[in-house]
């Protein structure tokens, strides 16, 4: 098998994987290139010499500015947090498209604060646009990958959900190195400082307007009643007519998802809480919860948001030389997503790289943490790098490589598939969430724990990572190629390690099952998708 060949639930058609559902991905995604560029241009705008002029650091003990700047960079990490959860309540109402519209216009304000500030004002606008834009990216964190996952058919929903996690990267990669040429070409003035604040408008302006030509997701529509728009949405994603076999089947298993919504869990926005007290419900909602601790204590944030902390521990001197590094770092880290999203992630599966990967990951933070505690560069400054500090920037960057191959898209990934639709938009809220409180805990208490005990932050970090390998064997299940409407059925499998396997063996049976009793009818006259619903009641 070539690393491009689809594993298929069924025989697809290759309309399916046509330029429509991409198209949508990358628009839905520019919201992730906005939350990238956020996470990354903060921590590196503080270190700029104008920055630091025009809001009187200079005045402040180290403990003091470390606080400061947690302050600054956490008030987003909370706010998302919450924006994370509204989402439930505002998907609801609105529906996916219009939730974007929603969270984009609390992002253009905060933005708008941001931009507003002056020494004089103090940080006041800036701690308040940084709630509002957190707000607005924690929605969109939520709403984008189950959109995405909603439109995407199973063989590359990975690859397609990734997408949002490859526009997170790209947005991250820009605000690392606005920073370095703004400090390299500009005087150190508001101009400088403002300008990477002003560029948080691009993504979500164009975002705004681009939104205009993607539909709405099709399951949603069929769950608000909308069937007959939800049909032809979901025709033109997949680029065939109602009367195609392929379609006939995934309408066929959405209405008998829907049947059983309707019988079980009831219409309204507080019934889906009632599913929650069954423990394969209550397991997945945890799982989405640990999955992002795992992912945030391998270190991630800490080094996004700290990153000129972080290479200074290693002996990194110099404003310009630090955001040239931040810089590289950056393109390392899109490169390596670029790779997984393209030619691992369906392929290979989320369980596989995500144990391969951690275990690459802690190796090199052991390492990096051994050379800080053995060297202490920090105790010894030099304006150049020794062997050792060389080695250690080397595995910094080296890190990046397994981590993002692991870490960096598969719990959005399985957190956008593995609910039903019980549940899905509360589950994803869920999940979402819990990447930001994480996200909250690292970026509040890193800077101190730098200044307290640094190589011990990187020995933190290579022992999670091990720790997480132990977690995806015997807790994770394989969720690639597995459509939505079997997601339940996959939960029920044990081990988990075996699931995947046994699922996919059953749906391929049930769908030759289907092709045999199918076989002779005149498709062009259509096939009653009622039929469809009950013969795959019968088979589940």
């Amino acid at each position: 098998m070539g690393l491009f060949t689809k594993v298929e639930d069924r025989p697809t058609p290759k309309e399916v994987y046509n330029w429509r559902i991409y198209a949508c991905s990358c628009i839905a995604s520019l919201a992730a290139a906005a939350i990238g560029y956020d996470s990354s241009f903060i921590g590196t705008s503080l270190a700029l010499p104008s920055f630091v002029k025009e809001f009187n650091f200079a005045s402040y003990t180290p403990q003091a500015l470390a606080k400061e700047k947690e302050t600054i960079i956490s008030v987003y990490a909370g706010a998302a947090f919450f924006g994370a959860w509204s989402f439930y309540v505002v998907s609801h109402f609105l529906g996916r498209k219009l939730s974007l519209y929603f969270y984009m216009v609390f992002f253009l304000i905060g933005a708008g604060m941001n931009c507003g500030a002056t020494g004089d004002k103090g940080l006041g606008l800036i701690l308040g646009g940084r709630v509002l834009t957190g707000f607005a990216v924690g929605g969109c964190s939520s709403m984008v990958p189950i959109y995405i996952s909603e439109l995407s058919p199973p063989a590359i929903r990975g690859r397609l959900v990734g997408i949002w996690e490859l526009g997170w990267q790209i947005g991250g990669m820009v605000g690392f190195w606005i920073n370095y040429g703004v400090n390299r070409t500009l005087p150190p003035n508001r101009t400088q400082w403002l300008i990477p604040f002003a560029i948080q408008l691009v993504p979500v302006g164009l975002l705004f307007f681009l939104a205009f030509f993607i539909p709405e997701s099709p399951r949603w529509l069929f769950t608000k009643g909308r069937r007959e728009q939800g049909v032809k949405t979901l025709c033109w994603l997949r680029n065939l007519s109602p009367n195609d076999l392929y379609i006939v089947e995934e309408i066929g298993s959405i209405d008998m998802d829907m049947e059983r919504y309707r019988n079980e869990v009831g219409i309204g926005i507080w019934k889906p809480f009632n599913a929650l007290k069954h423990r394969s419900i209550q397991w997945r909602f945890l799982l989405g919860f640990l999955l992002f601790m795992w992912q945030n204590s391998a270190g991630i944030n800490a080094i996004n948001y700290y990153s000129p902390t972080v290479l200074q521990s290693m002996g990194v001197r110099g404003t310009s030389t630090t955001l040239l590094a931040t810089g590289v770092f950056g393109v390392v880290k899109t490169i390596m997503t670029f790779v997984s999203l393209v030619f691992l992630v369906d392929k290979f599966g989320r369980r596989n790289l995500m144990m391969i990967g951690s275990c690459g990951a802690s190796i090199c933070m052991w390492i990096i943490g051994s050379y800080i505690k053995i060297a202490q560069p920090a105790k010894h400054p030099s304006d150049e790098l020794t062997p050792g500090g060389t080695a250690a920037i080397f595995f910094f960057f080296l890190w990046t490589v397994p981590y993002h191959m692991a870490w960096a898209g598969n719990p959005w990934v399985i957190g956008s598939e593995m609910f039903d639709l019980d549940t899905r938009s509360l589950g994803q809220a869920s999940s979402a969430s819990s990447n930001w409180f994480w996200n909250f805990m690292i970026t509040r208490f890193t800077g101190q724990m730098f200044l307290a005990v640094d190589y011990g932050v990187y020995y933190l970090f290579a022992s999670m990572m091990l720790l997480a390998v132990v977690f995806v064997f015997f807790l994770v299940p394989e969720t690639s190629h597995v459509p939505l409407e079997a997601m339940d059925r996959l939960f029920a499998i044990r081990p988990v390690r075996e699931a995947n396997k046994t699922i996919m063996e059953e749906l391929r049976r049930e769908e030759l099952e289907f092709r045999q009793n199918t076989d002779g009818l005149d498709m062009k006259e259509g096939v009653a998708v009622e039929e469809r619903v009950e013969r795959t009641g019968q088979t589940a």
